[in-house]
């Protein structure tokens, strides 16, 4: 089951939104998160607690919410938030950017005492670009409204060509709910995507048939671990056991390690900005 929920859609013109989206495709966020990306991906700072474009790390904060440079040139994805969503616990407005990229399988917020609400919005978006969690993947439509459920592994995938970009609203407080203005009625059911199940011979291929592991490709072949998710039906996290297997079957353990060391990263735990050293 599902725990990810559609709370809601919103009446996005998507044509009205060009120009500014052409604005974020434009514009170097820095590199933040990389240890989870393979491919391209990004966040885009819109407001925070600091008002600056420097200030991308996400963290709770009790301050007031303050546009960024970036936020200033994108009035009318400002205008949805301001028009659709309470301001007084939003803490974060990012855009995701993810282009011919996948997300390793992951848990938010565990470098923090307490987990908020995170909601994401398509502003732009394709069939190929989908998220997962457990052994599900689903397609975000543009402009539903889902509440993301980030403390449960969870990953996504996006195909070459325009990249998807989705809107980001980090809350404080998980519990509470987001009461959302000016929706639609949902006229389509949540679009799951229907896979085959993962067979004993797709995962020996994965394992034994791609470049054979060094310490200089480990992490750059994770992605093909990631990946087999989203096209058979298999739980999130099998990637890091099938990523494992590959490690031990090369002898060395120093990659066995680091194997199991960013799995532990990934999904188990990790401090505030942490990096992770291939």
């Amino acid at each position: 089951m599902l725990k990810s929920q559609r709370l809601a859609v919103l009446p996005i013109d998507s044509r009205g939104l060009e120009s500014e989206l052409a604005l974020v495709d434009r514009h170097d966020p820095g590199g933040e998160y990389d240890a989870f990306t393979f491919g391209s991906w990004s966040a885009h700072v819109l407001a925070n607690g600091s008002g600056a474009d420097s200030d991308t790390a996400f963290r709770p904060h009790g301050d007031r919410l303050s546009l960024t440079e970036l936020g200033r040139r994108l009035p009318g994805v400002m205008s949805l938030v301001t028009e659709h969503f309470p301001l007084d616990r939003l803490q974060w407005v990012r855009i995701f950017s993810l282009d011919d990229g996948i997300l390793a399988p992951h848990v938010d917020f565990l470098e923090f005492a307490e987990p908020g609400t995170r909601l994401q919005v398509p502003l732009r978006t394709s069939e190929e670009s989908l998220h997962s969690e457990g052994n599900l993947v689903y397609h975000l439509r543009l402009g539903e409204v889902w509440k993301i459920h980030t403390t449960h592994p969870h990953s996504a995938r996006s195909a070459s060509g325009p990249a998807r970009l989705s809107l980001c609203l980090d809350f404080a407080d998980a519990e509470e709910p987001v009461e959302i203005r000016g929706d639609l009625p949902a006229t389509q059911p949540v679009r799951l995507i229907d896979l085959p199940e993962v067979t004993e011979a797709d995962i020996e291929e994965l394992i034994g048939s791609g470049p054979e592991l060094t310490r200089d490709t480990l992490r750059t072949s994770f992605r093909r671990f990631a990946a087999l998710h989203f096209e058979r039906r298999a739980p999130v996290t099998a990637a890091f056991d099938w990523f494992l297997e590959a490690a031990r079957r090369t002898g060395d353990e120093v990659m066995v390690d680091k194997a199991r060391a960013f799995r532990t990263y990934c999904i188990e735990k990790r401090g505030y900005r942490e990096a992770f050293d291939w």
